[in-house]
């Protein structure tokens, strides 16, 4: 959890602490503000679904879900099932460059050596730098989306 903290009062001994993608403001002593009984901790998992999806000023291309993790071999199976299709209906033989991140079965090199081995240029891109890309744009609303439903179904 990301956390601001900022002082409220011209009493040394209170701070407010506001859990920035929350809407609740907590107020706590400064004695107490860094006790850890008063946070929860959180572990990152794996994802357990997975999205891939294709998007260029072409139009849209495939969309696909899956459940579980991907590695390398499992991304090249993605890109021979909806990639190479979806380029070739996008661009109907058309010159393109792929533009992909950095993520570990992206940049894997069985996965460079089958986008080399199919003449697919890949745009170079630079390491964690997702609000770069355009497809972002398309998750947020996607995941804007999906909260405002599960909002309305509680």
């Amino acid at each position: 959890a990301l956390v601001q903290i900022m002082n409220i009062s011209e009493k040394p001994s209170f701070s407010r602490v506001k859990v920035l993608f929350g809407k609740e403001l907590v107020i706590r002593t400064k004695e107490d503000k860094d006790n850890p009984s008063f946070y929860q901790r959180s572990v990152q998992k794996p994802a357990s679904l997975m999205v891939w999806g294709c998007l260029s000023a072409c139009g849209m291309g495939s969309l696909y879900v899956w459940k579980g993790t991907i590695n390398a071999e499992k991304y090249i199976q993605v890109l021979e099932q909806q990639m190479l299709p979806s380029r070739c209906y996008l661009f109907q033989g058309r010159p393109c460059i792929f533009q992909q991140d950095n993520t570990r079965p992206h940049s894997a090199s069985i996965t460079t050596s089958w986008l080399h081995r199919r003449r697919i240029r890949v745009l170079k891109w630079p390491v964690c730098s997702p609000d770069l890309s355009p497809i972002e744009n398309i998750w947020r609303i996607i995941k804007r989306k999906v909260l405002q439903k599960k909002a309305q179904d509680d």
